[in-house]
């Protein structure tokens, strides 16, 4: 009863719904004048054929022929009012049969339908939440971060402005609450004081709103705010944001430091305490066609290989795991070691031609500027020409369509090192890639995604390696959410700590089966303080100890089902 009362009190509140049930009075009133209407001119023709009838009777008749029921006990002998009769039966069978129950449905049954469902919508989380992330908005960000959120065990919010999405989402099962993400009183509705993190991802405009108004009625609460324009950083860290994520000029930095083909080295993707983790190109060094166990990487610099990436798919870096053209090595090892493997490949060098940026985006213009500043030339390749003709004071610009072999010519693609896709499009992309890789197989292709799920695609389409938007700014979060430097693997790969459980506790590490079981790769034991890097299989696994594993969201998945 509490709830039909919230719907109907909800529903009597809305505006839209008080027009449509006035609309539906005043055609329930017309259809009533058109009953008495006929009953008045039955009793004139009646009592003109000479028949007297009562006004409950001509009532009767009307209602009987206008629903098309005609039970004929009361009839009139003369034409005119038979053919009164059959205007009455056609007004009925037009207005009871289809004008009032379409009108019933679009004025009443369907907004009471609506207002049911958003009656629904949660407006606020139970006292007892507590160290929840409240997420500002539901964009491809915040549906991966409530995936990673879900996964770790960590409680959320998601903040929805339309009260009928909030529904929605909330009948997905989706912790959801409908409201405004600068409302004080409604954050404070969200528990906001006792919140781990406010992710403000929306426009910029809206997160200073957020940081300011969570600054005000909870200063003790960080905000992770996502910034889309330079100009903004500073203004959102004034504002209150504990922590501001430029994802655009993240994503473009990070493809940078992908491109590789230029000059052998290790590039830094992430850390664990003193362990870092690399990527290397291993093309045009010594290491291609040779085997892990051949190439003898860890006596000669301390390094240790823990994968391979070849074209997007990480292989197990095994004794006889051959180096290739397109592999990336991924190796873990202290700052001096992987020095000591910069000054071993560092002599190769590979191409130092042009690399190719395709797009002069925002993302194309942070990829081009890191690249300048590893003293790494660039072509871009720009299809508009404003942006082409600003951008140009700055790079060497070719304007028009990347698809025109012509212009990819021009700007030097067959000779290049690299290609760095970073349209704003995944299909375009996509399509680049394959395009590419058939003017140049020899080409490293490093691409933009938006979506995850394009990820595949583009590796298939022969791009050699991808980064997504959206796996971007759900590892800042959560990097940020944990406190630890963040790790962009690339994919789903994430390098994280998992406790060493009661069933593994005592054994050895080649006795645990972690890597067979589960396919993830164990990089360090961490134990009271101490981080042992690449443990031989004999290393016994001690309780109350993490693991440092690198693995996707299946293989740590797998850990918990198979080690609890």
């Amino acid at each position: 009863m509490k709830l039909l009362a919230a719907q109907v009190a909800y529903y009597l509140r809305d505006t839209d719904a008080r027009e449509n049930l006035q609309a539906l009075g005043r055609l329930m009133v017309i259809a009533f004048a058109i009953v008495l209407l006929f009953t008045l001119l039955f009793h004139v023709l009646m009592l003109h054929e000479g028949q007297r009838h009562s006004w409950i009777t001509g009532l009767y008749w009307t209602l009987t022929v206008m629903s098309t029921l005609g039970f004929g006990d009361i009839t009139f002998q003369g034409d005119v009012g038979r053919v009164f009769s059959i205007v009455v039966l056609m007004t009925g069978i037009v207005l009871l049969l289809i004008v009032l129950p379409f009108a019933f449905i679009r004025f009443f049954y369907a907004p009471w339908l609506e207002a049911q469902v958003r009656a629904r919508a949660p407006r606020r989380v139970p006292e007892s939440m507590t160290g929840h992330v409240i997420i500002c908005e539901l964009d491809p960000v915040g549906r991966g971060l409530v995936a990673r959120l879900t996964e770790r065990g960590v409680p959320y919010v998601v903040v929805e402005t339309d009260i009928a999405a909030a529904a929605e989402l909330h009948g997905d099962r989706i912790s959801v609450a409908a409201g405004e993400p600068d409302d004080p009183t409604f954050l404070l509705r969200l528990g906001v004081k006792r919140a781990r993190l406010v992710v403000a991802n929306r426009d910029d405009t809206v997160n200073t709103g957020i940081a300011l108004t969570v600054n005000e009625v909870a200063p003790e609460t960080p905000v992770a705010a996502v910034s889309s324009r330079d100009a903004s950083e500073d203004i959102l860290e004034m504002s209150g944001a504990s922590a501001v994520f430029p994802l655009k000029r993240w994503l473009g930095e990070h493809l940078a430091n992908r491109v590789g083909g230029t000059h052998a080295g290790a590039n830094v993707v992430g850390a664990y305490r003193d362990l870092l983790v690399a990527e290397v190109p291993t093309r045009h060094t010594p290491l291609v066609k040779r085997t892990l166990r051949e190439a003898r990487l860890r006596e000669s610099t301390g390094v240790s290989v823990v994968g391979m990436w070849e074209r997007g798919r990480l292989v197990p870096a095994t004794p006889d795991a051959a180096f290739t053209d397109m592999t990336v090595a991924i190796v873990t090892g202290t700052r001096q070691q992987l020095d000591d493997l910069d000054d071993l490949l560092s002599i190769y060098d590979a191409n130092h031609n042009p690399v190719v940026v395709i797009g002069a985006g925002r993302v194309g213009r942070a990829a081009a500027r890191a690249l300048r500043a590893k003293e790494v030339a660039v072509n871009m390749v720009e299809r508009e020409p404003a942006l082409a003709a600003r951008v140009g004071t700055e790079f060497t610009v070719f304007e028009g369509d990347a698809s025109e072999r012509e212009l990819l010519e021009a700007a030097g693609l067959f000779a290049a090192p690299a290609v760095v896709l970073t349209t704003h499009d995944d299909a375009m992309n996509i399509y680049l890639a394959s395009y590419c890789r058939h003017l140049n197989p020899d080409l490293r292709i490093v691409s933009r995604i938006t979506l995850e799920r394009n990820v595949e695609s583009v590796h298939r389409a022969g791009a050699d390696f991808a980064l997504s938007y959206t796996a971007l700014g759900v590892a800042a979060v959560w990097a940020h959410l944990v406190g630890r430097p963040l790790t962009i693997m690339g994919g789903d790969f994430d390098l994280v700590a998992l406790p060493v459980t009661p069933k593994l506790a005592g054994r050895t590490l080649a006795d645990s089966g972690i890597g067979a079981q589960t396919g993830l790769s164990v990089l360090a034991i961490d134990h009271d303080g101490e981080v042992t890097t690449s443990p031989p299989p004999g290393t016994v696994l001690p309780a109350g100890a993490h693991l440092v594993v690198l693995g996707d969201t299946s293989q740590r998945a797998a850990f918990d089902s198979a080690f609890g």
